[in-house]
Protein backbone atom coordinates (compact mmCIF):
# COMPACT_ATOMS: atom_id res chain seq x y z
CA UNK A 1 0.00 0.00 0.00
CA UNK A 2 1.11 3.99 -0.62
CA UNK A 3 3.22 5.40 2.03
CA UNK A 4 2.47 8.51 0.98
CA UNK A 5 -0.38 10.62 -1.33
CA UNK A 6 2.01 11.79 -3.82
CA UNK A 7 2.19 7.46 -4.01
CA UNK A 8 -1.59 6.75 -3.34
CA UNK A 9 -2.68 9.47 -6.44
CA UNK A 10 0.43 7.40 -8.26
CA UNK A 11 -1.68 4.15 -7.60
CA UNK A 12 -5.05 6.01 -8.72
CA UNK A 13 -3.75 6.97 -12.02
CA UNK A 14 -2.37 4.18 -12.51
CA UNK A 15 -5.47 2.00 -11.71
CA UNK A 16 -7.68 4.43 -14.61
CA UNK A 17 -4.63 3.84 -17.17
CA UNK A 18 -5.52 0.18 -16.65
CA UNK A 19 -9.39 1.05 -17.38
CA UNK A 20 -8.83 3.10 -20.12
CA UNK A 21 -6.77 0.14 -21.70
CA UNK A 22 -9.32 -2.40 -20.78
CA UNK A 23 -11.88 -0.06 -22.81
CA UNK A 24 -9.96 0.19 -25.64
CA UNK A 25 -10.19 -3.45 -26.38
CA UNK A 26 -13.60 -4.36 -25.12
CA UNK A 27 -16.84 -4.12 -27.02
CA UNK A 28 -19.64 -5.61 -24.42
CA UNK A 29 -21.99 -3.14 -23.25
CA UNK A 30 -21.90 -4.31 -19.35
CA UNK A 31 -18.22 -4.31 -19.08
CA UNK A 32 -17.92 -0.85 -20.38
CA UNK A 33 -20.93 0.07 -17.92
CA UNK A 34 -18.81 -1.02 -15.30
CA UNK A 35 -15.63 0.49 -16.14
CA UNK A 36 -17.91 3.80 -16.12
CA UNK A 37 -18.76 2.97 -12.77
CA UNK A 38 -15.31 1.72 -11.41
CA UNK A 39 -13.88 5.30 -13.04
CA UNK A 40 -15.97 7.24 -10.98
CA UNK A 41 -15.42 6.08 -8.03
CA UNK A 42 -11.37 6.11 -8.43
CA UNK A 43 -11.92 9.99 -9.59
CA UNK A 44 -13.91 10.67 -6.79
CA UNK A 45 -10.56 9.31 -4.46
CA UNK A 46 -8.33 10.88 -6.89
CA UNK A 47 -9.81 14.28 -7.05
CA UNK A 48 -11.28 14.21 -3.67
CA UNK A 49 -11.31 17.87 -1.48
CA UNK A 50 -9.69 18.66 1.26
CA UNK A 51 -6.66 16.38 0.56
CA UNK A 52 -5.60 13.09 2.39
CA UNK A 53 -2.88 15.28 4.03
CA UNK A 54 -3.48 18.53 5.77
CA UNK A 55 -1.23 21.62 5.46
CA UNK A 56 1.30 21.75 8.60
CA UNK A 57 2.37 24.92 7.64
Amino acid sequence: MPNNEKEYNGYLIDQLRLLKRIEAVTKDKEALEVIAFEREFIEQKLYQNPSLTKDTK
